[in-house]
């Protein structure tokens, strides 16, 4: 049974190296594999900048068009704002892999292909997409969908993981006069008219009827996160909604804000209890925040939402979507689910002259003495038993053996 137990603990500790290992070899970092490389130490710098490695480092299947310093000189001598500068670098990570080898082999020659920026909302249209072609002489040109010629050409490849992720270098800056348009300060953000624009009307609709909406924009210039229901989810939580009074609707809708700005990576890294614009002294009105890989859940005393999307990401607003309504425990009801188990009921006593209970005895049958000689090991019981404990204690130690073996090799394979 010792073998089986040991076995079966060094079965799944194996399985869990492999498992994290593999986790391992997926997971990438824009920036280290850029570090490596410092004529891209500029494009690096700014992809940190305006917080889109971490959206890199968060997906995979994904191609980074790296330009080199000299071109990235040409973009910053255009003044643009740091916002307009992100979405002009989201322009330059394609949603699809691509090596060198796919790149000289597009069926057809010429391949659509989405961006990071068609992705964020602000890019109209198809405009953030990217046309990548074969030339002759074994070039590959690339160009926005609404341009009608090429734009920048593939230099070389930088860094390849196939089918996870592609850094290649192309000649410069994908020219984009939709992605550098100046962008609006957070104080001059329409955040109703993004939620209602983006699947989430119906909390926009509450929130611009309410005395919340001036508090989301006041802190919109120091740093806001919003977590906004989207449209079914609201609409099925409106009758509720309405039989709150005045003030606990304004609670229930500062309760989807915080008052600092949360990336999608601080979501990952900062689990725990968070205030939000509902907090006030006595009134918590707080709530967790959790991860389990790449999925975020809002945890309050009574529900449980995930986050299912990313409508805006620019410091220092943040604005993701929920598939359900936050409710505060201070206006609601806890899940029954998250309320204490009731104590287990008393047991009920037994009449005293209940009869106690007996075992069995074949009749003729006597109890034998407890010190009787024949009931005392042998010396040879003692033997085999002093021989088990000590068979024991070497597969003991033999499972300890094998469990430290396995955990050295997760260290060095992850080295």
């Amino acid at each position: 049974m010792q073998q089986l137990r040991c076995g079966t603990a060094a079965g799944t500790m194996l399985l869990a190296v492999l498992l994290l290992v593999i986790s391992a070899a997926r997971a990438h970092n824009i920036t280290k594999l850029l570090a490596k490389h410092p004529e891209f130490s500029t494009f690096n710098d700014y992809l940190t900048t305006t917080h889109l490695a971490p959206e890199i480092n968060r997906r995979t299947t994904i191609t980074v068009c790296a330009v080199d310093n000299s071109a990235m000189s040409d973009l910053l001598a255009k003044k643009l704002s740091i916002y307009s500068i992100k979405h002009t670098l989201s322009l330059h990570v394609l949603l699809d892999y691509y090596g060198a080898k796919k790149l000289h082999q597009i069926t057809n020659g010429t391949a659509l292909v989405a961006t990071m920026f068609q992705t964020t909302g602000a890019a109209p249209g198809a405009s953030g997409f990217v046309n990548i072609t074969n030339l002759k002489g074994g070039k590959v040109g690339f160009a926005l969908q609404d341009s009608d010629a090429i734009d920048a050409m593939f230099v070389k490849s930088v860094e390849e993981a196939p089918y996870n992720i592609s850094v290649i270098h192309i000649s410069k800056i994908l020219p984009s006069e939709v992605a550098e348009a100046p962008t609006p300060s957070p104080s001059e953000m329409n955040l109703i008219g993004l939620m209602s624009a983006h699947g989430c009307k119906v909390f926009a609709d509450a929130l611009q009827a309410s005395d919340a909406a001036k508090v989301f924009q006041e802190n919109a210039i120091g740093g806001l996160t919003i977590f906004c229901p989207v449209d079914d989810a609201f609409k099925a939580f409106l009758p509720k909604y309405k039989n709150l009074t005045a003030a606990g609707k304004i609670s229930l809708l500062e309760y989807h804000g915080l008052p600092v700005y949360m990336s999608m990576s601080m979501l990952k890294s900062n689990n725990g209890v968070m205030n939000t614009l509902a907090t006030d002294g006595a009134s918590k009105y707080d709530f967790v925040v959790q991860n389990d890989g790449e999925v975020v859940t809002i945890q309050t005393k009574v529900v449980t939402a995930k986050v299912t999307s990313t409508l805006l990401d620019e410091q220092p607003v943040a604005i993701y979507t929920i598939n359900k309504v936050l409710k505060p425990i201070e206006l609601f009801k806890a899940s029954p689910t998250l309320s204490p188990s009731p104590a287990p009921a008393p047991e009920e006593e037994k009449p005293a002259d209940a009869p106690k209970p007996h075992s069995r005895r074949h009749k003729g049958t006597t109890t034998p003495a407890a010190d009787s000689p024949d009931d005392s090991p042998s010396d040879e019981d003692s033997a085999d038993k002093t021989a088990d404990d000590t068979g024991s204690a070497a597969r003991l130690d033999g499972c300890r053996f094998v469990s430290a073996g396995i955990s050295g090799l997760a260290a060095l394979l992850l080295l």
